[in-house]
């Protein structure tokens, strides 16, 4: 009796530690090309969303497990058509991509680089989750580069693609220094083969007793992402190199270091539409070489403290209720590219959307307001006030890529539609038009990546709990025309006339789904019958 008692009590104690421990992914959400330091017993990651404004996102954590957004390196990368979103001009896909972060003698440095400037940027604080922040900027951009503080005082970036090049910077950071450019690895693809269709990038470099440790990404071809490793006793030594981790095309990033003296790997794996999602992974070192685990490859445990959830730290709702000293938009937030400040507000509950010219589609509007869509599953629901609206003006909920998916209210002369778009075929094909005579209207999009399915389904109601589902389910595709995963996002854009406005009373986001894809249209005295 003791002994089945006993086993009873370990199964419960193993039950316990499962429930309690982290799972993979890290974050179920489109965090990509993570780049971490720890301080004292905190630690930071910058990542990557390119054309979005404020850019550069800062997260911090106490446990490598739970992140919380806590800055953004800049709140404008440059004043130019490209990123304002003007004159036919945009950086989707492109604005600033991988980037670096590290602390060196009290201060924060995140660098980054921009394809759209032709750039290399580097922010400087020694408040980074207040700023204020000093920019150095300079060119060429060098791609996907890592930033190094060495111990001789020197500061050097390594950067490029496959040949990996390193380059010493001046002393203020406002160049690189003449003289200092030269090639580090010839080929850093090889380790992972001869066929290499995504040639060796990402570079991260850390230092662990007395070595140079170089990690990068690479991508044989007819294969998966893989992460490789090179590993020198100086900068200027020979290198040699590894395959450092092959496994469910989980890749790029780094390593770091607990207080408590353990190693985890922090890579990002390509998730379909929801984008590229952070995963943690166990290492230890062998041979003078770290060694990579995914750990139980049924739960992919992390061996760290659980997940407490994406919801408030990375997406959170927002009722636009503000107080005195609250941040206009909560750092959730941000504009698909830079947002024109003159257009729009929040104030007396309402975030309040107004045009200021003419455009004829989604991805062409500006001041959408955005953020991430999470995993498995999540829901993203507004209340709107379209009495603002003008003749020609779209206003509603999207899912925002280059297939994106639209759900609003349009205006046709003095008619209301209630209407949905769906761009699975990457061109919009309206699929709904349904007469509407109120001022007030809801709208809910349901998203769904459970084992890469990629759907998403629209719906309106009239009161805010009667839900009617609007048009096909949207066919999410992960495009390198955007480059990141699908993007909740309130819109108003006008063709016609400019002015009007869209009050948007909240938006609230869920872990959850209904599941209730019924088509039911009813009469009722909200939907006015036009005769078309």
């Amino acid at each position: 009796m003791k002994k089945l008692d006993l086993s009873i009590l370990f199964l419960f104690f193993v039950l316990l530690v499962n429930a309690q421990s982290a799972k993979n992914p890290l974050i179920f959400a489109d965090v990509p090309d993570m780049s971490m330091v720890r301080v004292g017993d905190t630690y930071y990651m910058s990542s990557t969303t390119m054309h979005m404004a404020p850019g550069v996102p800062i997260m911090k954590s106490s446990d490598l497990i739970n992140w919380e957004i806590v800055n953004y390196a800049y709140d404008t990368l440059a004043n130019i058509d490209a990123m304002n979103l003007t004159n036919g001009k945009n950086a989707y896909g492109r604005g600033s991509w991988a980037s670096c972060i590290r602390y060196h003698n009290g201060k924060f440095y995140i660098t980054t680089f921009s394809q759209t400037t032709d750039k290399t940027y580097i922010y400087i604080t020694d408040d980074i989750e207040n700023g204020p922040w000093e920019t150095r900027t300079f060119t060429p951009s060098l791609h996907d580069h890592t930033l190094w503080f060495d111990n001789d005082g020197k500061v050097y970036m390594i950067y490029g693609n496959g040949k990996l090049s390193i380059t010493e910077l001046e002393p203020d950071f406002s160049g690189m220094k003449p003289g200092t450019n030269r090639v580090l690895i010839e080929n850093a693809s090889a380790p992972a083969g001869d066929d290499i269709a995504l040639g060796a990038e990402g570079s991260q470099l850390f230092r662990h007793g007395g070595k140079y440790y170089l990690f990068n990404i690479t991508w044989p071809r007819g294969g998966m992402r893989t992460e490789v490793v090179h590993r020198a006793d100086s900068l200027n030594g020979k290198w040699e190199g590894r395959l450092a981790f092959q496994n469910s095309g989980i890749a790029q990033g780094g390593i770091i270091e607990t207080p408590g003296g353990e190693w985890f790997a922090y890579l990002f794996r390509d998730y379909g539409a929801v984008g590229r999602i952070p995963y943690l992974l166990p290492m230890n070192w062998e041979d003078g070489f770290p060694k990579i685990s995914i750990g139980n490859k049924d739960s992919e445990k992390s061996g760290l403290s659980g997940n407490k959830g994406l919801i408030p730290e990375i997406v959170n709702s927002d009722e636009f209720d503000r107080k005195e000293g609250d941040r206009a938009l909560p750092l959730v937030w941000q504009w698909n590219h830079n947002p024109d400040n003159a257009l729009w507000k929040v104030e007396n509950g309402y975030l309040c959307l107004t045009t200021g010219r003419l455009d004829n589609n989604l991805e062409l509007a500006r001041n959408t307001l955005t953020q991430r869509t999470i995993g498995p599953v999540c829901s993203g629901t507004t209340k709107m006030d379209v009495s603002g609206m003008k003749d020609g003006d779209f206003a509603g909920l999207c899912l925002l890529q280059n297939h994106y998916g639209q759900i609003g209210i349009k205006v046709n002369g003095s008619r209301k539609f209630i209407y949905m778009n769906n761009a699975s075929s990457g061109k919009p094909v309206e699929q709904e038009e349904i007469p509407f005579g109120e001022k007030i209207v809801y709208f809910k999009v349901d998203c769904d990546f459970r084992e890469k399915a990629d759907l998403a389904y629209f719906y309106y109601s009239l009161d805010g709990e009667k839900w009617l589902s609007a048009g096909k389910p949207l066919k999410m595709s992960y495009t390198l025309g955007h480059f990141m995963g699908y993007r909740f996002g309130l819109y108003n854009y006008a063709a016609k006339n400019t002015g009007g406005y869209a009050d948007f009373d909240y938006f609230r986001i869920s872990g959850e789904i209904t599941g209730n894809r019924t088509k039911e249209v009813n009469d009722s005295p909200h939907l006015v019958k036009y005769d078309k």
